[in-house]
Parts: structure tokens; C-alpha cells; sequence
């Protein structure tokens, strides 16, 4: 039995999601003085193919490479729900925080700032303007739920409160049997995903797992602990080329690729924890030293 109350998991699937593990994970192991089991999965089918050097540094930071079967889990296939596949296995701490592997940590954290019990902890998504608000009458009724009173700011589309959406980017949520059936809330929001997947509506892919995932939180039994902006800050989109914001004690950012990184110059940052916690500073598909002047 793990003595940390805390296990962060992420795709490690070659190419690009395995060398941004590392850093993921390295970043975890300098911004945490406490312990966290780490856990990285990848595609049953594509394990084979992940870089030797990679998988030799995710162990060194002592991360537990675990395959999944994804095929057929989706018709048709899902990668975003490899998050949901991942939430679904059997890990050893009270509770679990899934990430998506291009974030990183640039400033001290502590668990108990990330998880609240008897709450899902997650970010408000930053807009949803790839759809209006009457498509969440079809979505809650596809899983016979009733809607939710609760409104809340989306982080960057800000005229006025929305139906309850979140980035699934980050999602920390309390482990073992919630509903009188004895689910989880892995199971309760697979559940919901797949009978949302059944009916017709817009932009089922890529967002199934965020416009599953309010209602999953509420269905388990639980309600949403509303992080802020410093435990998960978004770059890109209106944010493009704009610095880190200097008013504000940022413990992570999700990046999105590694020339989002770069602007915002955390890509030395990232190396910098890299090396310190493995003694190894380069990975193939992250330098690109002429863009990034050799940091």
C-alpha cells in the first residue's frame, strides 16, 4: 500500500505525449515536498514503441508505465477518452489526479491545495464557443439527469455565467465506490460518456470528455471544487504571445506544445528540472535549439 495520498497519472503514448511526460514528471518531483505515486499510460498497442531513453527516465523519477487496451472502448475511436480509460484502472491512494502530459510546474504546490474530499477538483474551461448553451438540454437528457441551477465564469468568455464546463485537462477526484451501485467516478463518467456518445449531437469529438464530465461529477455524488487560475493557468488562445503575468503565483501551467513553452520562457525552467531530478537535459522531440537558442 502506497503512503501518499496522491497518485497523478498521465498518457505517456509515443511520440510527443512520452518526452512530455518527463518533464511533466520531473516538474512534479521539484514542486513537491511530499510523496505522490506517478503513473503513466499508454496504448497497449503502441507501448512497444516508446522511446528507450524516455521510458528510462520515467522510471527514474518513479513513474509506473502501465499499458491499457483502448481498442474498441470507443466506436469510433476516441484518443481524448484515453483519460477516461486511464481513470478507470486500479491505483493504491485515496485519491487521483488524471493530467494531461503537455502541463508542467513552475512553482511550489502542496496536495491539499489540489483536492478538496467529497469534491472533484477542476478548472473552469476557458470558453465554449464551439457551441451555445441549449446543447446541454440534450446532453442532460440523454442521461436523464435534470439541469443544474449552478453557473459559473468560464476563465476567458466572460459576458456573463455559463452552464458549469471544465477543462479535463486537470481533474482530481476522490478514489473506491460513491454510488449506491458501487461506482466510482471513473465509472460514473464512462458511463455517461458513452450514453452521451449514443446521441446526436454536435462535437462529440474532441470535447466528449468535458461535456461528460459536470455531469459525472454531480452523478457520483459529489460536487466541483472550482480551482483557480493559479493551480492550472491556461496559455495560448487569446494569451498567445502575452508573458506569464507577474501579479500572480503561478504553480502550473498547460502549454500546449513546446513553442508556447518557449514564449513564455519556461522552456530553461523545464530542462532546468529535467536535469536535476534524472541528470539528463535533452529530449529529441523537445529541442529545437535554433528557435530555442540552445537553452
Amino acid at each position: 500500500m502506497s503512503d501518499a495520498k496522491l497518485t497523478i497519472f498521465f498518457v505517456v503514448e509515443p511520440p510527443k505525449y512520452q518526452d512530455m511526460a518527463c518533464f511533466l514528471a520531473a516538474s512534479i518531483r521539484c514542486q513537491f515536498d511530499e510523496p505522490i505515486d506517478l503513473v503513466g499510460y499508454c496504448p497497449a498497442d503502441t507501448i512497444g514503441d516508446m522511446d528507450p531513453k524516455s521510458v528510462g527516465i520515467l522510471k527514474e523519477l518513479g513513474v509506473d508505465i502501465r499499458p491499457i487496451d483502448t481498442a474498441g472502448r470507443f466506436d469510433p475511436p476516441y484518443p481524448h477518452g484515453n483519460k477516461m480509460l486511464s481513470a478507470l484502472e486500479p491505483r493504491d491512494t485515496p485519491y487521483s489526479a488524471f493530467m494531461d502530459s503537455d502541463m508542467l510546474f513552475i512553482g511550489k504546490n502542496t496536495v491539499d491545495a489540489m483536492l478538496q474530499p467529497g469534491h472533484v477538483s477542476v478548472a473552469a474551461a476557458t470558453s465554449m464557443y464551439w457551441s451555445g448553451q441549449k446543447i446541454w438540454k440534450d446532453i442532460y437528457a440523454a442521461c436523464d439527469m435534470p439541469m443544474p441551477e449552478d453557473r459559473i465564469w468560464l476563465q476567458r468568455q466572460r459576458r456573463r455565467k455559463l452552464m458549469p464546463y471544465f477543462n479535463a485537462g486537470l481533474i482530481v477526484f476522490p478514489e473506491g465506490p460513491l454510488t449506491n451501485d458501487g461506482e466510482s467516478f471513473a465509472q460514473v463518467w464512462m458511463r455517461l460518456a458513452q450514453q452521451i456518445d449514443q446521441i446526436d449531437i454536435v462535437k462529440k469529438r474532441p470535447y466528449l470528455d468535458q461535456m461528460s464530465l459536470p455531469l459525472a461529477i454531480r452523478a457520483a455524488g459529489l460536487d466541483w471544487n472550482l480551482l483557480p487560475p493559479e493551480q492550472h493557468y491556461i496559455l495560448g488562445g487569446k494569451l498567445r504571445g502575452e508573458p506569464l503575468p507577474t501579479d500572480m503565483d503561478i504553480k502550473m501551467i498547460h502549454y500546449r506544445n513546446f513553442d508556447i513553452l518557449r514564449e513564455v520562457k519556461c522552456r530553461g525552467m523545464a530542462k532546468d528540472m529535467l536535469e536535476k531530478t534524472t541528470g539528463v537535459r535533452r529530449l529529441s522531440s523537445f529541442d529545437v535549439d535554433a528557435a530555442d537558442g540552445g537553452s
